[in-house]
């Protein structure tokens, strides 16, 4: 992992490559970084965490028998509007979806966790639009 223990700085940008990387494990170093417990001045309350970004999801893997039996549910809020999709089919529609479940997971679940998530960008191949921004590599 990376060692960002006395960093103070904010809005730092991260990159990860999801290629062959297990889906579970990815998603707690994307969450570490976006909580921000890396910084020394973690509070709870407060967006401590930078920016992530993903590249290759496509080629994201599951350990076991999760690609065929791994099942997602959703509820419409009607009576019988239970939806469910396999994470075979999830992962032929949209790979960025299924990481980005795995993480909203991890991350609290009030407001400020909405807001982390917005700080997440994913993308199926190695392009993305933030060269710009000084990104560090996170193995």
């Amino acid at each position: 992992m990376l060692n960002l223990k006395n960093c103070n700085k904010k809005n730092l940008w991260f990159l990860l490559d999801a290629k062959n990387k297990i889906l579970g494990r990815l998603s707690t170093i994307i969450s570490y970084l976006l909580i921000g417990k890396y910084n020394s001045n973690f509070k709870s309350n407060i967006i401590n965490g930078g920016y992530v970004v993903v590249i290759n999801s496509d080629y994201i893997i599951v350990t076991g028998n999760k690609f065929n039996n791994k099942v997602y549910y959703r509820h419409s809020g009607y009576i019988g509007g239970l939806k469910k999709v396999f994470y075979k089919n999830m992962f032929m529609k949209s790979s960025k979806k299924i990481i980005m479940l795995s993480v909203k997971g991890m991350l609290p679940k009030n407001s400020l966790g909405s807001l982390m998530i917005k700080r997440l960008k994913i993308y199926n191949n190695n392009f993305h639009n933030h060269n710009s921004q000084k990104l560090i590599l996170v193995n």
